[in-house]
Parts: C-alpha cells; structure tokens; sequence
C-alpha cells in the first residue's frame, strides 16, 4: 500500500484521535485522582494540627499547674526560711548580750583581783 490511499490516511487520523483521546483521558484520570489525594492530605494534616494543638494546650495546662505547685512550694519554703532567719536572729542576739555580761563579769573579777581595767 502507498502513502496516498485514503484508507492509509484515514486510518492515520482514526489512530492520531485515538491516542489524543486515550491521553485526555488519561490526563484528566490523573487530575481527578490528583485532586482527590490533594484533599486526603489536607483532611488528615488537618486532623494531625487539630490532635498536636489539643496536645500542646494540654501539656501547657500541665505546665502551668506544675508552675503554680513549685510556685507554692518556693513560697512555703521562703516563709519557712524566714521563720528561721528570725529565730536564729534572736538566738545569735541572745548569745551575744550573754557574752556582753560575761564580758562584763570577767572585767570585774579582774578589776577586783588583780587591780587592773
């Protein structure tokens, strides 16, 4: 057969428009399920944001009770620490006006027995 029969020609073009719709399809099958994969994604990293958010506003809620115990803690712990500051203030006052009279008491016997200031 040559090149100009029309049967040659027509089968050309039967051939050339079914390849160009094969590949309309075809493309239009990928766009679909592209499109559909697409809106997967972003339903599932949608649910994947809303899960970590709910997680981190849970820690930070952990975090922020346990701040306010240690809070109370270092509170408790201060008063505590100033309670005794105060105690040992006054022991320590004591104990030096007790060693201001001995003082006072060895300079006396001193001055009683040996004459001396």
């Amino acid at each position: 057969m040559q090149m100009n029969e029309p049967q040659i020609w027509t089968l050309i073009g039967v051939f050339t428009a079914f390849m160009l719709g094969s590949l309309t399809l075809l493309i239009r099958q990928n766009d679909r399920m592209i499109t559909s994969l697409r809106g997967e994604l972003s339903a599932r990293f949608e649910g994947l944001d809303e899960k970590f958010e709910a997680k981190f506003e849970s820690m930070d809620a952990r975090f922020e009770s346990m701040d306010a115990k240690f809070e109370a803690k270092f509170d408790a712990m201060d008063a505590k620490m100033a309670g005794m500051d105060a105690r040992l203030d006054a022991r320590l006052g004591t104990i030096d006006r007790r060693l201001e009279d001995l003082d006072k008491e060895v300079a006396n016997l001193a001055t009683r027995f040996w004459g001396s200031r």
